[in-house]
This record gives structure tokens, sequence and C-alpha cells, in this order.
């Protein structure tokens, strides 16, 4: 009887360890784990790599948004630091930002000098738009609503992404290779954008070198590369900035609007540069405007809304999914209508009958 006993005792904690087990498994293939995770970008090393050193090892840190609220867009960060650096407040606290906002978001650590210069940069933001897209699925993503968002010289990096991208090479023997890299729309907060005049110095010679030729400077000048298929902006810029002069952004507007891209551009009088999420309540309204410009192209839902008629796309696994399971079973209909003002547009309207 006590054998008996102790064997029954043995099986049941073993039952219990194997429930406990599948429940977790079960968790983590349903997304439902948060935080941050680590994703190499070249697992056998990236091209051109000096060495296996950290910082010879491009990689994004993933940061998932609360169960719930994630909209099924991402958003790749940059951030700045004179292309010598890389800023941890332009890093997690924007990450943290856009979670807030149901947005996944990707903070890229990408090669910077002195051991790199172009083009490592621009590969390891390619790559990471690649990576992303080709592993939507993963994270429950839509892979055509992947943007970039770059600080300073991580602007510079950002927008080189969104005006020098390539299609995917569907014969690659590497299958994140076979998807394109440009991104669906581009952030750039206080950006540099050129490198002839009114550039950076520090930016400008930690990514070219001390003496670049005339044809490098040009390729690098990314207000020269504008065309139709650059992707949407959101630009943000001081007027005083004594670092990265206003011109870099004013450069990059004309262009765009030249091409006729889509774009919003928000200018400070005053801010100086490297103001991140903003240290006043004056330059801090640049993310509830940005955020208001993602919900104009379907990257964060509207307040108050889930699915419909407002480039908020039907995506599985995304809150924007309006039925799930047993919710088809459900009777009660009801209408939506959600109008918001996009900041000297035109208002928007939406109307979709959902079912509850």
């Amino acid at each position: 009887m006590l054998l008996r006993k102790k064997l029954f005792s043995v099986a049941l904690f073993s039952s219990l360890l194997m429930v406990s087990f599948v429940l977790s498994s079960s968790k983590a293939l349903e997304g439902e784990s948060e935080g941050e995770h680590l994703i190499v970008l070249w697992p056998k090393g990236a091209p051109g790599a000096v060495g296996r050193q950290p910082e010879d090892i491009p990689a994004l840190t993933l940061y998932l948004p609360p169960k719930g609220k994630a909209t099924g867009a991402a958003i790749i960060i940059c951030p700045g630091g004179g292309y010598d650096g890389l800023s941890n407040r332009e890093g997690g606290p924007i990450a943290e930002w856009l979670n807030s906002i149901g947005v996944t978001a990707f903070v890229l650590k990408y090669r910077i000098a002195p051991r790199y210069r172009h083009p490592a940069p621009l590969q390891d933001a390619a790559r990471a738009i690649r990576t992303v897209r080709a592993r939507a699925a993963e994270w429950r993503l839509d892979p055509e609503r992947i943007g970039i968002l770059g600080f300073s010289a991580g602007g510079h990096l950002a927008s080189t992404a969104g005006t020098h991208f390539e299609a995917g090479k569907p014969n690659d023997s590497d299958t994140i290779e076979r998807v394109s890299s440009r991104p669906n729309l581009m952030m750039l907060i206080y950006p540099v954008i050129t490198m002839k005049e009114q550039t950076h110095a520090r930016s400008k010679l930690n990514l070219l070198g001390s003496q670049p030729n005339a044809d490098l400077v040009s390729l690098l000048s990314n207000e020269l590369h504008i065309t139709k298929d650059t992707p949407p902006t959101f630009l943000v810029h001081a007027v005083n900035d004594s670092k990265v002069p206003v011109e870099n952004s004013l450069l990059f507007v004309a262009a765009l609007r030249k091409a006729a891209v889509p774009l919003e551009v928000h200018l400070y009088e005053e801010g100086e540069h490297g103001f991140a999420l903003g240290r006043d309540p004056i330059r801090a309204n640049w993310p509830p405007n940005c955020a208001n410009w993602l919900r104009l192209h379907g990257f964060v839902a509207p307040e108050g809304y889930s699915h419909g008629r407002c480039k908020v796309p039907h995506y599985p696994g995304s809150t924007i999914e309006p039925f799930l399971g047993n919710h088809e079973r459900m009777i009660f209909n009801f209408m939506i209508n959600v109008t918001w003002n996009q900041r000297r547009r035109s208002p928007l309207s939406c109307t979709e009958t959902l079912r509850v």
C-alpha cells in the first residue's frame, strides 16, 4: 500500500510538471511573454565583420507590447550617437513608448566607428527590416506595416534605409534576403540628412572617413535620393538646433514635396538637439503627434476602435482582429463611428459594424 501511494505521488507530480510545461509552452507560442529579447542579425557573422566582439555583432532587441494591446505593426529604432556611439535615451525608452500605443518595437544595435564606416550601418538597418519582415509571423506582425524611426545620426541611418532600399532576392539561399528592405514609413527626429554643407561634421567623419570622394558624399546625402517610392515620413526638428542644422529636415521636406511623398513635419522655435521624448511640455508633444500620424497610416488603432475601413488592416493574432473563437457566436451587433482630426488634415471618418 505504501509503495502504491509513493508511485501515485510520483505520477501526480510528473503530470503536474507536464501540464505546467505545456501551459508555459502554449503561452510562449501565443506570444504572451513580454519583455526584451535579443535577435542577432547574422548568426554566422555580419558581412565585413572585423572580429567577434559585441561591437562586431549587429542585433535587434525586441520589446513586446502588453498582451491585448498589440496592433500587429512594428517599428525599428535607430538611436543617435554621431555614428560613434548609441544613445540609451533614444533606445529603450522609445521602445517602451511605442509599446504603450500597441506597436512592437525593435532597438537596432548597428555597427559604428571607429571599427566600421559605410556601408556597415546601412547593411545592418536593411538586414533589420528584412529580418522583421521575414519573421513577422513569429511575432504576429503584418509584414506590410514595418516602420523605421531614427534620432540624429540614427535619423540619417533611417533615412538612408528609406531611400536606398532593395527588393528581395527571390533565389537567395538566405530566406531573410528574399524579402524587401523597404520600410513602410519613416520617423526622423532631429535627423542628419545631408553629407554636404549643412551636415553634422562628426557624423560625416565617422561614417565616410576624413577624405570621402564627391560621389560618396552625394550617395549618402539622402535628400538627393527621394522618389515617388520613398515611404511616408514624419519629421521633428528644433529651429535653433546648433548641432544638426534644421536645414537637414527642410532639405528632406522639400524633396519629399517635389516627389509627392506624404509627409508631416513639426518644427519647434526652440529645443536644441537631443531632446528624445521631450524635456518639457512643448517638445514632449511630438510623441502624441507621431501617434496620431501612425493612426493615420494604420500602425496604431484609433482610440476606442478595433477594426474597420481606415487603413487598419485585418491581421490574425493582433488586437485589431475582431473575431476570435467564441466571439463569432455572440449575437450583439453595434456600430462604431470614429472621427478624429489629424492636425491640419481633413477629418477622417470610419464606420464599421462589429460583432462582439
